[in-house]
């Protein structure tokens, strides 16, 4: 009984102890919680006087800090532009950049600048660029993301790098890549015996799934990277922000060189997000020849100045023009169409000024 009377006197004990912390818990003032857009709304400076109240004393680390901050600070006004998109994710944009950037330069993930002449011995750069050619109609008829026929071509080139294949096989390559693509990025890919049908049942579902199990060992199932789409979408954001309305005809215009840059194996050797910058600075001069088509926003958020895109540019200028590549019609075709506001048919001058280099 003793024992009993000692286990009830400790439970009370407990319960008054419990109860004395809960109303101690609850006359403590609510504490203001932090919201979102306050933390949008700051602006630089108050950034770094929060980074450098949280640190530690000394001297060296500031200043360390500072500098890097400092370096951002005009790509952070680039971002605080975009905050009417949600989409766009200005509070995070510079660090989700950064790491796409770091992403793009990865060995992994990038194809061998002239792997047609190091590796395959049957595949030559005007088949590639038919089979590309072919894949933007495949997309087109599954009505199939742009995104997937970015991630396509990136695995047939990276597969392209590493294994030689004779060309009676390099179609059977395309359908299979863009089965992944499309089992990656769309909510309801086709299925195996669409891409059988699409090549004239050339190549059996037996055919597809063996060179899809292919594909995905040689790229050690590293499927996700940055694609020129990835880094288009927020330069063409940029290019566009001293504008009242956002214009479409640069946006679609984008899209069609970018989507052009894609049929040229000269290409292959520039980082994604170099043929972004040079597709919106193309797209800018074609619009506006006489006005320099690249300024401080466009560098600061691309990392990119003009100098660095003239290559890349001068190759899809050709393209825009046909002097290269004039026998491939899908891409033409797709974008002379009213709903991208037929920006295939526009031209730009023959020649681009040194100077806007």
């Amino acid at each position: 009984m003793a024992g009993q009377e000692n286990c009830v006197r400790v439970t009370r004990l407990a319960k008054k102890r419990a109860a004395e912390v809960m109303v101690q818990h609850l006359q403590q003032p609510n504490k203001k919680r932090v919201v979102l857009a306050e933390i949008q709304n700051l602006g630089t400076n108050q950034i770094e006087d929060k980074v450098f109240d949280s640190m530690p004393p000394g001297p060296k680390g500031k200043r360390k800090v500072k500098r890097s901050l400092s370096e951002k600070a005009k790509v952070l006004d680039v971002d605080a532009n975009l905050d009417d998109d949600p989409q766009m994710c200005s509070a995070y944009a510079s660090d989700i950049y950064d790491y796409l950037h770091h992403m793009e330069i990865e060995k992994k993930r990038r194809p061998l600048p002239n792997y047609l002449e190091k590796v395959q011995k049957d595949v030559t750069a005007n088949m590639r660029a038919i089979l590309v050619d072919w894949l933007v109609e495949v997309a087109e008829e599954y009505k199939l993301l742009s995104d997937t026929l970015y991630l396509t071509v990136s695995y047939i080139d990276r597969f392209l790098s590493v294994n030689v294949i004779p060309r009676q096989r390099l179609q059977l390559l395309g359908v299979s890549s863009m089965l992944i693509a499309a089992k990656y990025e769309e909510i309801k890919p086709p299925h195996v015996k669409d891409f059988s049908y699409i090549t004239a049942n050339t190549f059996t579902k037996k055919d597809v799934v063996k060179m899809e199990a292919s594909v995905l060992q040689s790229l050690k199932f590293e499927m996700g990277n940055p694609t020129t789409k990835t880094f288009l979408r927020r330069f063409a954001r940029v290019a566009q922000e001293d504008y009242k309305n956002p214009d479409l005809q640069l946006e679609f215009l984008s899209y069609y060189l970018a989507e052009l840059s894609l049929l040229d194996y000269n290409c292959v050797k520039f980082l994604p997000s170099l043929v972004a910058a040079a597709v919106i600075f193309l797209s800018r001069f074609t619009l506006q020849p006489k006005s320099h088509p690249w300024n401080l926003a466009l560098q600061s958020c691309s990392g990119y100045k003009g100098a660095d895109l003239k290559d890349c540019v001068l190759i899809i200028h050709d393209l825009q023009l046909s002097r290269r590549g004039s026998n491939l019609a899908a891409v033409r075709g797709k974008y002379k169409l009213h709903k991208f506001k037929c920006v295939s048919k526009l031209s730009s001058p023959s020649d681009i000024p040194d100077c806007f280099f």
